[in-house]
């Protein structure tokens, strides 16, 4: 299991991001959550096979939604994993 922690940059607000997230982890299996964040950014915490999580990831790049634009994704890896059951937006 990979358990990371991102923090998604650009025009990331209002543009249906967090609703495309968590399509896009239901389609490539990964659980945990998507909310804004005060500054204009999105967080994101996901876990799931490595496999499932590099696919979600690589689709959070291409921007999830037709009029978010994804500037930069910052990253964390943690070991522990939460064990969520879904994929919710906060």
């Amino acid at each position: 299991m990979r358990h990371v922690h991102m923090i998604v940059t650009g025009k990331v607000q209002g543009v249906g991001f967090r609703f495309s997230t968590q399509q896009k982890a239901l389609e490539h299996n990964v659980s945990g959550w998507v909310r804004n964040k005060m500054d204009g950014s999105v967080e994101v915490e996901a876990e799931g096979e490595d496999k499932d999580v590099e696919s979600f990831i690589n689709a959070l790049h291409q921007g999830p939604s037709p009029y978010a634009k994804v500037d930069d994704i910052d990253m964390d890896e943690s070991s522990n994993v939460e064990g969520y059951t879904s994929f919710t937006v906060k």
